[in-house]
């Protein structure tokens, strides 16, 4: 009773807490463990009655799925800002909102592993280590809980077959004739994460590395003046109007993609032969989130059981796979649908160092290299 009690004071003054520190600006002091009492976290959530999510969009790991569950789950509405933005724009959106409570303000982030360091080294970010964090590998979280790994995936090239009869199988094809007017990015590699990471693949099959990137922007530029590059943001839409009939996209992205169309325009899904590039991306809670205590509830939904088997059914690998697979309980059929193991043999999981190296030498010379700004469709 008075472990219990304790979490309910605990709850409370975090409560008036953050509320006085929200109201000047600063950063919210927030619990760093799950509480004693999940309930009180639960009724606390409840209270605050909204959490705003940034750059999720339904069709990316079966995040419609998570987002409808939570809201009817907790009672919790959900704000969705900037549904197709990117890491840099979630990243960007907290510093614009410091002092901010009102409804362009995210509580949560999901970006690329690279930037969760990076927002933590800024003051961003404040720690939180759910239930399930024993299960989460130490290799994909910031021992202090300020970020932690949720899902990865491979780089596939998503095509247009309607359009596309003979569809890319490596990357020096993405240079053929054929292919003019046609490949494109999704994001603007300067500040999103599957971007940058899709020039780190080129890189790779290019005779380059993570640790040497340069070759990675020198295809995209040979890309570019072959008149193949679309400097388009390829999202499902374009891909399926033709506008941007290739593109290269985490494959979880790309498979649901092919689901949603059902054949209309038939996609298919192609894991390249050469530079094969994994990515793991990260959940986060804002320093300056205005409903902390839903923040919170949220990353305790996603790392239940029941939110790790939901990012799976959007083909992604969640982070506590091992965990869910040694305990046999991924519905089978789940578990058919994934890609084979084989696809992913090749697969490169560059390191964070890597990473963050890779993004500076990007997002500073894409410019200068390749020179053409790429941006969403208006």
């Amino acid at each position: 009773m008075k472990k219990n009690l304790a979490a309910l004071l605990g709850l409370v003054l975090l409560a008036a807490g953050t509320a006085a520190a929200s109201a000047a600006g600063k950063a919210m002091p927030l619990l760093t463990q799950a509480p004693a009492n999940f309930d009180d976290l639960v009724k606390a959530a409840q209270k605050e009655g909204q959490l705003t999510v940034i750059a999720l969009p339904h069709d990316w790991v079966n995040y419609g799925e998570a987002i409808s569950t939570f809201a009817k789950k907790y009672g919790i509405r959900i704000n969705e800002l900037n549904p197709d933005g990117g890491s840099g724009d979630e990243i960007e959106a907290i510093k614009a909102n410091k002092g901010n409570l009102g409804p362009q303000a995210p509580d949560v982030i999901d970006v690329g592993l690279s930037f969760g360091p990076d927002a933590k080294a800024a003051g961003l970010l404040s720690p939180y280590k759910v239930k399930t964090w024993g299960s989460i590998p130490a290799a994909v979280k910031d021992a202090e809980g300020y970020w932690y790994g949720d899902y990865y995936g491979a780089l596939a090239f998503e095509v247009n077959l309607d359009m596309v009869k003979t569809p890319p199988q490596d990357w020096a094809d993405l240079l053929q004739p054929a292919f003019k007017g046609q490949v494109a990015l999704a994001g603007d590699p300067r500040t999103a994460n599957q971007a940058i990471m899709t020039v780190g693949a080129a890189a790779l099959a290019n005779g380059g590395s993570f640790d040497n990137p340069k070759p990675g922007l020198d295809f995209f530029d040979k890309l570019n003046k072959a008149g193949n590059f679309v400097p388009l943001i390829a999202v499902p839409g374009t891909v399926d109007s033709g506008e941007t009939p290739i593109t290269v996209r985490w494959d979880y992205n790309a498979l649901s993609n092919r689901d949603k169309t059902d054949g209309n325009p038939n996609v298919g899904v192609i894991i390249p032969a050469s530079g094969v590039v994994a990515g793991v991306y990260v959940q986060a809670i804002s320093a300056y989130a205005p409903h902390p205590n839903a923040a919170r509830l949220w990353q305790e939904f996603l790392y239940s059981d029941e939110g790790q088997i939901i990012w799976l059914k959007g083909y992604g690998h969640p982070v506590r796979y091992a965990d869910l697979a040694a305990r046999g309980v991924i519905p089978a059929d789940v578990a058919a649908k994934m890609p084979p193991a084989a696809a992913y043999a090749k697969a490169v999981f560059p390191t964070l160092d890597q990473q963050a190296a890779n993004k500076k030498f990007i997002a500073d010379n894409w410019d200068s290299i390749v020179n053409v700004k790429v941006q969403a469709k208006q």
